[in-house]
C-alpha cells in the first residue's frame, strides 16, 4: 500500500458498491478490521460509510449493520431513498450517494493529507483531480478482477494509487469458516469481532444497478 506512517487518512466507503465488488469476487468484508488495517497506516481521521435506507419497510434488512457501524468507528451517512417511475412505467427506487460523498471529501480535505475512497464509479474522476490540486493525495479502492470489471478505467487512471480489493482479502476479508458457523447457529445479527453476514441484506443490496438506483418492478 502507498501510505506514509504521518499521513492523516479519511476513508469514504459507498457501502453498496463495496458490497458489490467484495461479492462479485466471492468474499465477506470484516469492517472491523477494515478499519485496524488502515489505522496502521497513518492517523486515521475518519472512516465514513455511505447507504441509502429506503423508509416505509417494516423492517429494512440493512438496518443492523448501520447500527453496529456507527457503534464501531465509523461516521455513518444515510439518506432516504426516493421512488420514481421510469419511462417504461417501472416503479423504482432511487439511493445514489454521489453528492454525499464528494460534499463531505471536499469539506475533509484541508483535514487530511490522504483520501481514500471505496468506489470504481467513474464519475469521481473530476473530484479526485480537484482534490489532487488541493496537494492531497488519493487512493481508490475496487477490483478490475471482476467481470466486469468494477472500477472505471478513467477512476484508475486518476488516482495516485489503485488499491485492488482482491489483494486486501487477507487483511479485510472475513474467515469464510464464520458465515459456515453463523448458518449453522441460524445467528442472522452483527457478530463479534465486527463480522457481518452481509447475505443478510441481499435482498436489499441486489436491487442497486451502477448508477445508484435500485431496481424494483411496479
Amino acid at each position: 500500500m502507498a501510505f506514509y506512517p504521518h499521513e492523516r487518512l479519511a476513508l469514504f466507503i459507498d457501502g453498496s458498491n463495496l458490497y458489490a465488488a467484495a461479492r462479485s469476487l466471492g468474499f465477506d468484508i470484516d469492517y472491523k478490521r477494515l478499519l485496524d488495517e488502515f489505522a496502521k497506516k497513518g492517523t486515521l481521521v475518519r472512516a465514513f460509510y455511505y447507504t441509502a435506507l429506503i423508509e416505509d419497510q417494516e423492517y429494512s434488512p440493512i438496518r443492523p449493520l448501520v447500527d453496529w457501524l456507527d457503534y464501531n468507528g465509523y461516521t455513518m451517512v444515510t439518506k432516504p431513498t426516493k421512488e420514481f417511475t421510469d419511462s417504461s412505467g417501472r416503479r423504482k427506487i432511487k439511493g445514489n450517494m454521489d453528492i454525499e460523498i464528494a460534499v463531505d471529501i471536499m469539506e475533509m480535505t484541508d483535514s487530511v493529507d490522504h483520501v481514500v475512497l471505496f468506489s470504481g464509479d467513474g464519475d469521481f474522476r473530476r473530484l479526485v483531480e480537484a482534490v489532487q490540486r488541493k496537494g492531497k493525495r488519493f487512493t481508490v479502492v475496487s477490483t478490475v478482477r471482476s467481470s466486469p470489471p468494477m472500477v472505471a478505467d478513467e477512476l484508475r487512471r486518476q488516482a495516485d494509487s489503485f488499491l485492488e480489493l482482491q489483494d486486501l482479502i487477507p487483511f479485510i476479508g472475513r474467515d469464510p469458516s464464520f458465515r459456515q458457523q453463523q448458518q449453522h447457529d441460524g445467528n442472522n445479527g452483527p457478530a463479534g469481532g465486527g463480522g457481518y453476514a452481509e447475505d443478510d441484506y441481499d435482498d436489499y443490496e441486489d436491487e442497486y444497478d451502477d448508477g445508484g438506483n435500485v431496481r424494483r418492478q411496479a
